[in-house]
């Protein structure tokens, strides 16, 4: 590590072949019979054109159809390093209609000069930015005449949007040979100004764990009929007071060990009182707990189980009674919680036995990973090179990926992106205008070629 890693080689021809993958529309969908497939066989052929070196190097597995699993040998390999991201993409379609997009979705059209450069397009940050940064940095390291000292693998999953299946399954032929990787990392966190009140410095937040998430499904019945008799309670209001119950009681906080650190970490260089509190946070923790979550959201979700309501249904006609009426709460779960824990809360807040409570889909939270140690130390010193000015700091990542999956072989599961993103930019996930500036991406490879080169 006591050598420099050089920027980007050819940085323009980097960002042309990074343009030529966000053209190719790789949406993936819960209904797996309306995906188009050969946008995904396309871009499996052209990363293949694009990156020769990485290619003839690494061999490649393809797992569950389209996730992809390439193997760097080292001279050794206990202990592999495991990067990650995932290559499908949210649709477009954001239910918004009105609010078009700035730049075509799939145009990757740039704008700007400069530092003020930016791409436009689905995936640039989430989360092909990341794939195609790792590609660029094995093929540079391939080419500067590296060999890994330990065994490094490179996982793409192709249906970390809709809840998929490609990472477990990785995990599971990883885990059936033995594996045990001493470093797995996957999006997350990201490069942010001032996240405290008062912050100056830019801040490089690592995902140590990760929220659990669940889709679980409130439901009344009643029997059909017109809806010119309905009955006094009908099975729509009996959903809606159960949706008000868990509106109206959110869930209490939780100070998971992550977010201590973080507060310590960034507390002695925000406003007051953050300083006090980040030296006496064990004493204060009961209060703060109370506190974070009347700050905002975001702060909130750090700190609790979320729930909120993203689909209803009821009946096909105007004039039906429905015979069932549905809400589907999308759930994330605390760290130090569980799936169980959740149900269990639900019901009691619910309190009405007429509701069922179905969950669909669940994973739990996460393990919490060290935020010390060789693996930790890699993704300071990588983000040392590639974002020197940035404090790192520990964090609970409040959405899900792959990396969950991960936990199962490895202690050492961390998610970090190593890309500099604005408020505003970072309301672009899953949503119109998705960007990323040019010089932050060409940054990112060279955090992954640090990451590479220490293997």
């Amino acid at each position: 590590m006591s050598t420099p890693i050089p920027r980007v080689p050819a940085p323009e021809a980097a960002v042309e072949r990074f343009r030529s993958l966000l053209r190719l529309p790789t949406v993936s969908r819960d209904d797996e019979s309306l995906i188009e497939w050969e946008h995904f066989d396309a871009f499996i052929t052209l990363i293949a054109e694009l990156y020769p070196e990485v290619h003839r190097t690494l061999s490649l597995e393809k797992i569950d159809g389209y996730s992809l699993l390439f193997r760097w040998p080292g001279a050794v390999a206990e202990n592999p390093t495991v990067l990650m991201g995932h290559y499908d993409v949210v649709s477009v379609n954001t239910g918004a209609e009105d609010i078009p997009w700035t730049h075509p979705p799939f145009a990757a059209e740039i704008t700007g000069e400069g530092e003020e450069r930016v791409l436009w397009g689905r995936g640039t940050l989430d989360d092909k930015g990341a794939v195609v940064a790792i590609l660029e940095a094995v093929e540079a390291e391939i080419l500067a005449g590296h060999t890994p000292e330990r065994d490094l693998y490179l996982s793409f999953g192709h249906n970390e949007e809709t809840f998929g299946s490609g990472a477990a399954h990785v995990v599971d032929v990883l885990a059936s040979r033995g594996i045990t990787p001493g470093l797995v990392l996957d999006e997350g966190g990201a490069v942010v100004a001032g996240p405290l009140p008062g912050m100056t410095r830019q801040v490089a937040v690592v995902g140590t764990t990760e929220k659990g998430i669940a889709t679980i499904v409130l439901s009344v019945k009643q029997e059909g009929g017109h809806a010119s008799t309905p009955p006094r309670v009908p099975a729509t209001a009996r959903l809606a007071a159960a949706i008000t119950a868990v509106n109206s009681h959110p869930f209490p906080g939780r100070m998971a060990a992550p977010a201590v650190e973080l507060l310590r970490t960034l507390g002695p260089h925000s406003a007051a009182p953050l300083p006090f509190i980040a030296r006496h946070i064990d004493r204060l923790k009961p209060v703060i707990t109370r506190i974070l979550p009347r700050l905002g959201a975001e702060t909130a979700a750090l700190v609790r189980t979320t729930t909120v309501v993203t689909q209803l249904s009821g009946a096909s006609a105007a004039n039906a009674l429905p015979e069932r009426a549905t809400a589907t709460l999308n759930v994330r779960i605390a760290v130090g919680s569980s799936v169980a824990g959740t149900v269990r809360y639900l019901r009691r807040v619910i309190g009405d036995p007429r509701v069922d409570i179905e969950v669909r889909e669940a994973s739990e939270p996460s393990p919490v990973s060290p935020s010390s140690g060789p693996a930790w130390e890699r993704i300071t010193a990588a983000l040392g090179v590639a974002v020197p000015d940035a404090l790192v700091t520990p964090y609970v990542m409040l959405a899900a990926s792959d990396a969950r999956h991960f936990a199962r072989i490895s202690k050492y599961v961390y998610r970090a992106t190593p890309f500099r993103m604005t408020l505003e930019e970072r309301a672009g996930l899953h949503a119109v205008n998705e960007r990323i500036r040019v010089h932050t991406w060409l940054e990112g490879i060279a955090f992954y070629r640090s990451l590479v080169h220490s293997s």
